[in-house]
């Protein structure tokens, strides 16, 4: 039974997949842009947003503390406090978008592309 099973485990270690997901959120960020596998995109996608929200809503020596604990670059948590706190400013909410691009010819893995709106 998978009673109150959230996450999915993507066939890695808990530190290896966290790794992996702070890795691709901070390109995500930086590169606005991060072409992925589908699994990974939809895991990914609630820390982006919730960085994004960090840096709208706290003042910033708070939100740049909490966001350099996720990210992995001081370039990416420069960019969510200087240039994507004010392009979302009005929106409340779905700072990103999954586009389905097909499968992958080695594994016939979906392959999706994630951005920033």
């Amino acid at each position: 039974m998978r009673h109150k099973v959230k996450r999915k485990k993507l066939n890695m270690q808990r530190d290896h997949r966290k790794a992996l997901l702070r890795n691709l959120a901070t390109s995500i960020i930086l590169f606005e842009n991060v072409k992925t596998t589908s699994a990974k995109a939809k895991q990914v996608r609630p820390i982006v947003e919730r960085l994004i929200t960090k840096a709208k809503t706290k003042d910033t020596v708070t939100a740049i503390r909490q966001i350099e604990r996720v990210v992995f670059d001081d370039k990416a948590g420069k960019k969510l406090i200087e240039v994507l706190k004010d392009r979302y400013k009005d929106r409340p909410g779905g700072y990103t978008r999954i586009i389905k691009l097909g499968h992958r010819a080695g594994d016939a893995a979906e392959m999706v592309q994630i951005q920033l709106v």
